[in-house]
């Protein structure tokens, strides 16, 4: 390294010694001997400075190349191959899991008491993924809904009001005019017994449906999928999600294992009729939905299931 070292040295002093001797030799040839030596002295100093290596420059502008390539790859390994998300049928397809304390997805033949059904109701699980991403130029359709958890039921007693404020009324006080028919819980409360679920854990497998009508130009499927999975990674929502009442929250996070969920038993459950979800065509009057409800090996399917209203 040493006698590399000195030929470089060597090499830069015989460049600077051929290149004062040009120097000198434009010089006048009446210039004092003393400015001649200054002068040369000058250009041996600017010659011999080390040169800067450009390897390194180059170098760092390679870096944003780099990291434009390495920016990519993660897109695609984390969008389009995570296991959360697939196409199927050329459908983008989500898996969410869902877990809580307890759940309540009340049955609609019961009227003042209420029960549970039991296991989570495919327009619960809708609710649960539109509190976390809803555009108006999409809808969710749940696929099948993984019960994790053996169904386990018990009874308690809630404070509940015995009426609801008439809608007439808030109009009335909207307009100045009257108070509005408050309800005062010290008058009209009323204690009623529940049915409920405790300990649930489901994963949801669902996709959307688009609506052309109501996106913009930069919409697309690619695009609400991708807000949904950055949102459901964060823990983000518009309203903390919940499983039949907003008594009992729900916890979510994106399905994290590589295959498909496992329910807790094995064997055939007929589950009767269950609410399927509501048919909003008319607003004013939103018609319910059911169908007839069967636990295979501890998973609902509802992708193909025949809907009555």
């Amino acid at each position: 390294m040493s006698g590399l070292g000195c030929d470089r040295t060597h090499g830069r002093s015989g460049s600077a010694q051929i290149e004062t001797n040009k120097f000198q030799s434009t010089l006048p040839e009446g210039s004092d001997r003393r400015h001649q030596q200054i002068c040369g002295a000058s250009l041996r100093r600017r010659v011999e400075r080390p040169h800067h290596d450009t390897s390194q420059v180059v170098h760092l502008l390679k870096i944003p190349d780099f990291l434009f390539v390495s920016i990519l790859m993660m897109w695609y390994v984390g969008v389009v191959n995570d296991e959360n998300t697939s196409m199927k049928g050329g459908k983008m397809s989500i898996r969410l899991e869902v877990w809580g304390e307890n759940a309540l997805f009340s049955r609609s033949e019961f009227k003042t008491e209420r029960v549970t059904y039991d296991v989570m109701t495919p327009s619960a699980a809708r609710g649960i993924l539109e509190a976390i991403f809803w555009h108006p130029g999409m809808r969710w359709r749940i696929d099948r809904i993984y019960v994790l958890n053996p169904i386990r039921f018990d009874s308690i007693r809630r404070n509940e009001v015995g009426r609801v404020i008439d809608i007439g009324k808030i109009r009335t006080m909207a307009e100045g005019r009257g108070d509005g028919g408050a309800i005062y819980t010290a008058e009209s409360i009323q204690q009623r017994s529940s049915t409920i679920l405790r300990d649930v854990r489901y994963v949801i497998d669902a996709h959307f449906e688009l609506n052309r009508a109501k996106m913009s130009s930069t919409d697309s499927a690619e695009k609400f999928q991708s807000m949904f999975m950055r949102r459901a990674a964060k823990g983000q929502c518009f309203h903390h999600p919940y499983f039949g009442t907003r008594e009992f929250p729900a916890e979510f996070q994106l399905w994290q294992e590589s295959g498909d969920p496992v329910g807790f038993e094995q064997g055939h459950r007929d589950l009767g009729y269950m609410l399927y979800d509501f048919d909003y065509r008319n607003p004013a009057h939103p018609a319910p939905l059911f169908f007839r409800a069967e636990l295979d090996d501890g998973v609902l399917d509802v992708e193909s299931v025949e809907v009555r209203s």
